[in-house]
């Protein structure tokens, strides 16, 4: 059997990974829209948490198997179409993610000085389609709207002495800035509460320990939360308890303030917060504050509502970034879409409708998790895959040309794909130039420059 996945992210791997393991006669290629190969393993996992990326240490082993084949600088909906793979494969799977984010939809967030998440990130990670963000931090005070684990991975790389920023593999030009950067304090609003913040442990801790910047929690925010959170599942009580102890802490920079040795940066967790409008200049011409909802909570737990209370307050601030959500878009006319939730309609993997289709990851159940619930979900829908060849769902007694029968498609469109060797032949090159540099790698942020490097 031929198997095509669309994506080389952490799902399109752990889903090739598992049908490799599990059956020993399948062929899959891997198909991706960019020369480099592991989505937001290389675009989304931050700089500074490089152990995280030992993933693509496994994804290069599944990549380099003699029954799996990698297409980058491939444009899927495109260059090639879902139909026209399916003539060719006996089972397409769409791993393609979540490409774009959810708006705000409130007046001036259009202004310059405000950024998406996924924007800001791609910019510091070398996301080639975000190069070019420019992003202006002459301001003192940042503003993050959201709660969740990016949130706080922006407000790190905002808030990091440069020497450690230094030694990863963040991008150049973003080091550069970062270095003529005016921002020290940075404010992380939520609609909700303490108890519904989405960010880990992990995280928070990292956050707190950040050298040279200081928390600020108020302790009004964390009254009565202890009783509140005794019976919480585990995870949560500790993420609460800490958050509690470091409200209620008396900063050892009282002291030091005395001394006139204060930490010159800062950030902080607003709750109960909703965004109604970013506030322009006189001039209009950029963003200079934000008018948040005050609002009360009606429920309790995750399903907890954040309702308005028709009260309003106002903060200066000269950066918005907002961190409300990635989302994923259609791939091809071919292929059902629920444009309400964003995702492919499926059930295990399996898109209804369409036999021999299947999708895995964020387009198959949200953008949310981490790559460890990601590699859970790509192994569902792998076995599933599995099930319908071994079952019979899939006919496999007509023979399927797989790339072969794509790349004349692709020759008479004037497309050419870059091969694992060749995005090898990449990786040396920005892990000598990163060594250069006492980095591990320097990205390569434009495509262009990929290419000439191996001779497209």
């Amino acid at each position: 059997p031929r198997v095509c996945v669309v994506g080389s992210g952490p799902a399109g791997f752990y889903t090739a990974q598992h049908i490799l393991k599990h059956h020993g006669g399948a062929l899959v290629d891997i198909y991706e829209k960019l020369p480099v190969p592991f989505g937001l393993v290389r675009f989304g996992v931050a700089p500074d948490h490089p152990e995280v990326k030992n993933v693509t240490n496994t994804f290069t082993q599944t990549a380099r198997s003699e029954r799996c084949a990698y297409y980058g600088n491939v444009t899927v909906g495109r260059d090639v179409t879902v139909p026209e793979l399916q003539q060719a494969y006996h089972a397409v799977v769409l791993s393609y993610g979540a490409e774009d984010n959810r708006v705000l939809g409130i007046p001036g967030e259009n202004l310059p000085g405000v950024y998406t998440a996924r924007a800001f990130v791609g910019w510091y990670n070398g996301l080639p389609e975000n190069r070019d963000l420019k992003p202006d931090l002459s301001c003192e005070t940042a503003l993050i709207l959201g709660h969740g684990n990016v949130a706080l991975d922006i407000a790190r790389i905002l808030l990091s002495p440069l020497q450690l920023l230094r030694k990863t593999d963040i991008t150049d030009s973003s080091l550069a800035a970062l270095a003529c950067s005016k921002v020290k304090r940075v404010w992380l609003v939520g609609r909700r509460g303490p108890l519904q913040v989405a960010f880990t442990i992990k995280e928070l801790r990292e956050m707190i320990n950040l050298p040279g910047a200081r928390p600020v929690l108020d302790p009004a925010d964390f009254t009565g939360l202890e009783s509140a959170v005794k019976d919480a599942p585990r995870p949560r009580k500790r993420l609460t308890e800490l958050m509690i102890k470091t409200a209620l802490e008396k900063p050892v920079e009282v002291q030091a303030a005395a001394a006139g040795a204060a930490a010159p940066r800062e950030w902080g967790l607003k709750f109960q917060r909703s965004p109604q409008e970013v506030l322009p200049s006189a001039d209009g011409r950029r963003a200079r504050g934000i008018r948040l909802a005050l609002t009360c909570l009606e429920g309790s737990g995750d399903s907890a509502k954040a309702i308005p209370t028709g009260d309003v307050e106002e903060l200066e601030c000269g950066l918005v970034l907002s961190s409300i959500g990635y989302r994923s878009l259609p791939l091809d006319p071919a292929v059902p879409f629920d444009s309400q939730r964003g995702v492919i309609p499926n059930s295990s993997g399996r898109v209804e409708g369409v036999p021999g289709l299947y999708c895995s990851g964020w387009v198959k159940r949200g953008p949310t998790g981490v790559i460890i619930t990601t590699m859970n979900d790509s192994f569902d829908t792998a076995q599933s895959v599995l099930e319908d060849l071994q079952g019979g769902v899939l006919d496999i007694s007509p023979s399927r040309e797989g790339f072969g029968l794509v790349e004349s498609i692709l020759r008479s469109r004037g497309v050419r794909p870059v091969s694992f060797s060749d995005w090898e032949k990449i990786d040396a090159a920005e892990v000598a130039r990163g060594k250069a540099a006492g980095k591990p790698r320097e990205k390569i942020v434009d495509p262009a420059e990929m290419l000439q490097i191996i001779g497209h």
